[in-house]
């Protein structure tokens, strides 16, 4: 039986559904004002991965990742630019996806925008204002009144009293209470806006999740999910929200993925310490991104360094070899290793331990080179986004010198076979130094690999 572990909760939880066989799952996506760091492609990862494994249960899955294509800080990139803000979104939502597909990630099932969602936004802070839970300011933005909602904290786990008195009260402060905050953002000169019944302005942006999340999946659905950062105060204000408007439960199971980390701080763009996926990707390939990704928890920290992903290239080079010729045929999925990656992905999705099972197989793959052991491998890696690639192409790579290498290594068989072993050994060398390695087999043919 699957166990997701709870954020709401803080515990592992049987994972029932609120439909039986279907499951709604909603993810926090990106700001678009920039190109996307390793940070957001765990989440990418991670959720996808979730959703692959929920599929491969049988649940009939429908997945929504949202774009945040409306906020300050794209507003302030444009204007930076000196580019309309569409334009900028529309550039990075592109590059997004240029990322997610190099990274294997399957798109949602729906991908809403902000500015997409306005007339589901006005209508769900309509509600807020008419159930009492929110209230026009002195500056005519429209605030939430975290007071009127007696479960606030419950997710973070805070206490609305201590975080009230954390809180500086200025003497002109727009709002009743230091903690309430903004769901629709009165125009400013030069300013995106849209026409609301308090005014022209912008949606805020904890509302905008809750808008598109219960237009999609409806007020009440099984899981929510994004990273840690998130939990307070944009999932706990998402909770608030949606349950003040609908006057129903929001979320059965919250799911956060841990921080990536760079000497033990979080990767952001705010602090300016982050690598982008595209940056990665010039010096590692896209599969050892996501490999790297799943080699750790994703409720764990997950420390980005150069030897972690070349850790990332061993593990995969070790997995693809195992498979490099051995026929994959349609046969019967080994029981043994199925039961034991199932064990681990019903463990919370605990793909370090799904991992140690692709390695048990492997091993046992390079003894007997069996095609039922063969397709196991790589039936069961699917669900983890890995090993989609030709065992050759991904060992060898598909770079122009290919065929050059190819006659290098003929030219040594050749050698050998003249018994000039002195030329045999330089050609191996010459090659070592290009870091392709050499694998003769007792047949005389000879593989190759990059190092």
């Amino acid at each position: 039986m699957l166990k997701i572990y709870n954020t709401l909760t803080r515990s592992k939880e049987t994972f029932t559904p609120r439909v039986a066989g279907k499951v709604g799952l909603y993810v926090c996506g990106m700001t678009v004002y920039d190109y996307c760091h390793v940070g957001h492609a765990r989440v990418m990862v991670v959720f996808d991965t979730v959703t692959r494994y929920l599929r491969y249960l049988d649940y009939e899955v429908t997945y929504v990742r949202n774009i945040t294509d409306i906020d300050d800080k794209i507003i302030h990139r444009a204007n930076e630019n000196g580019e309309d803000f569409y334009a900028l979104t529309e550039r990075f939502i592109d590059a997004m996806h240029e990322d997610e597909h190099a990274l294997f990630v399957l798109p949602p099932d729906h991908e809403p925008r902000a500015t997409s969602s306005i007339a589901e936004i006005i209508a769900m802070i309509e509600k807020l204002i008419e159930r009492g839970f929110a209230y026009i300011g002195k500056n005519g933005d429209v605030f939430y009144a975290v007071e009127k909602f007696k479960d606030y904290g419950k997710l973070s786990g805070k206490n609305l009293d201590d975080l009230q008195a954390g809180e500086r009260v200025d003497i002109d402060l727009a709002k009743r209470n230091p903690m309430d905050f903004v769901l629709w953002k009165m125009a400013k000169a030069y300013e995106p806006s849209w026409q609301s019944t308090w005014g022209n302005g912008r949606p805020g942006w904890h509302i905008e999740c809750s808008a598109m999340a219960t237009c999609c999946l409806g007020n009440h659905f099984d899981i929510h999910g994004g990273g840690m950062d998130l939990q307070f105060p944009h999932h706990e204000n998402e909770i608030a929200q949606s349950e003040g408007a609908t006057g129903e439960k929001f979320v059965n199971l919250w799911m956060h993925n841990g921080f990536v980390r760079i000497n033990e701080e979080k990767m952001s763009k705010s602090l300016g310490n982050f690598f982008t996926v595209r940056e990665v990707l010039k010096e590692y390939r896209p599969e050892v991104i996501r490999y790297f990704i799943l080699s750790s928890h994703y409720r764990s920290p997950l420390n980005y360094s150069d030897e972690s992903l070349k850790d990332a290239v061993s593990g995969l080079t070790r997995l693809y070899t195992a498979l490099r010729d051995v026929e994959i045929i349609q046969s019967d999925i080994e029981v043994e290793y199925k039961q034991r990656f199932e064990q681990a992905m019903n463990d919370d999705f605990n793909t370090p331990v799904a991992l140690s099972v692709l390695f048990d197989l492997a091993r046992e793959l390079n003894k007997t080179k069996s095609p039922a052991l063969a397709t196991t491998l790589k039936y069961l890696a699917s669900f983890l986004g890995l090993l989609q690639e030709n065992a050759d192409n991904f060992l060898q790579g598909e770079t122009d010198d290919n065929a050059a290498i190819e006659t290098q290594i003929q030219a040594r068989i050749d050698a050998k076979l003249a018994k000039n072993w002195a030329l045999a050994d330089q050609i191996r060398d010459e090659l070592k130094a290009q870091n392709i390695i050499l694998e003769d087999s007792p047949d005389g043919t000879t593989r190759w690999r990059r190092e």
